[in-house]
């Protein structure tokens, strides 16, 4: 079968041994289940690296192997070190890992992360909209804020995988509130329901620049994941130059050439005017989290698709049947 342009790219986050983990409630991949993917990659994919990627892009004419696949990692946790980085090496595979520089650099824990626990720390949703809530309107001479009915009615519907008063809490704590209170109340919940030493929490968490260097010489690829872990597309020109800037300086700081450099949009966010940031420091692939499979010919290479893991199987044995597997198969439905 000859090489094409297509490619599927997928994203990760936890992957860890759930079960037995002080959070099973924590959305993710188990090690075993990620085993299992792997297995059915190399079965139904040929897995390529960015390497391979950017020598497509760059080369006019270039093509990717048949099936092409690109494995992703977001957010910087400790599980890609102690459990992804041992399973790629065993069978031969690289990834691309997208680490946000402050969660490595200054053992903060990341706000979205800190909605993570707090939902799989507290398994009555109720309860912590009572408490959000009751945080807001002791907060409303401060803030110009909307009714909870005003806030239901907009945000408090179901998603993807998320039912809807779990998609009202992330909307709420993500980006619809004000800065400064959302994070004022994530604070207040992350200490009420998980703990109140968030500097070893994140150390817990998250891998450290030694852990991404070594990563880095084991053939892997780490890329951009912004600073803060911001909805990019939400910030001034000004704002997006920052975060870019910074995330460079991490990436030189990590040991990564900095004349290839790719991104991993935090949410999959970006604008045209990040577009353009990008393409000035010579930024060569963007990552987003539209569902589909890339098309070289066609996709703008900064802002590339990603199927998440739950659209692939995740047994060794499954076969190519299904919509997910069929889209990123070079010869299936875009």
């Amino acid at each position: 079968m000859v090489g094409g342009r297509r490619l599927t790219v997928v994203m990760y986050h936890f992957v860890r041994d759930l079960a037995r983990s002080r959070y099973p409630e924590i959305k993710g991949l188990s090690t075993e289940e990620f085993r299992g993917q792997v297995d059915y990659v190399r079965r139904h994919f040929t897995p390529i690296g960015v390497t391979d990627l950017l020598s497509a892009l760059r080369t006019p004419g270039g093509t990717l192997p048949p099936r092409a696949i690109l494995l992703t990692f977001d957010d910087g946790y400790r599980d890609h070190f102690d459990n992804v980085l041992p399973v790629l090496a065993e069978n031969g595979l690289t990834g691309c890992f997208f680490p946000p520089a402050k969660a490595v650099t200054e053992h903060e824990v990341l706000d979205v992360n800190k909605i993570h626990f707090i939902l799989a720390a507290q398994p009555d949703k109720a309860r912590i909209l009572a408490s959000l809530f009751r945080q807001l309107d002791e907060a409303r001479g401060e803030f110009e804020l909307r009714t909870r009915e005003d806030y239901e009615h907009q945000l408090a519907h179901a998603g993807r995988y998320d039912p809807a008063d779990v998609i009202l809490i992330k909307r709420l704590l993500q980006r619809e509130l004000p800065l400064a209170l959302r994070a004022r109340i994530t604070d207040a919940l992350f200490r009420e329901w998980v703990t109140d030493d968030e500097a070893a929490f994140s150390e817990e968490l998250y891998m450290s620049v030694d852990d991404l260097r070594e990563m880095r010489e084991a053939g892997m690829w780490i890329g951009s994941h912004g600073y803060d872990h911001f909805w990019l597309d939400s910030l001034d020109e000004a704002g997006q130059e920052r975060e870019v800037e910074l995330s460079i300086e991490f990436l030189r700081r990590v040991g990564c050439d900095l004349e290839d450099w790719v991104i991993g949009y935090p949410y999959g966010a970006y604008s045209d005017s990040l577009l353009r940031i990008l393409r000035a420091r010579r930024c060569r692939a963007g990552f987003t989290v539209e569902v589909r499979a890339a098309d070289l010919d066609r996709d703008d290479p900064l802002t590339l698709p990603r199927l998440d893991t739950n659209d692939l199987p995740k047994c060794r044995d499954a076969t190519p049947d299904d919509w997910a597997a069929r889209a990123a198969c070079e010869d299936g439905p875009a």
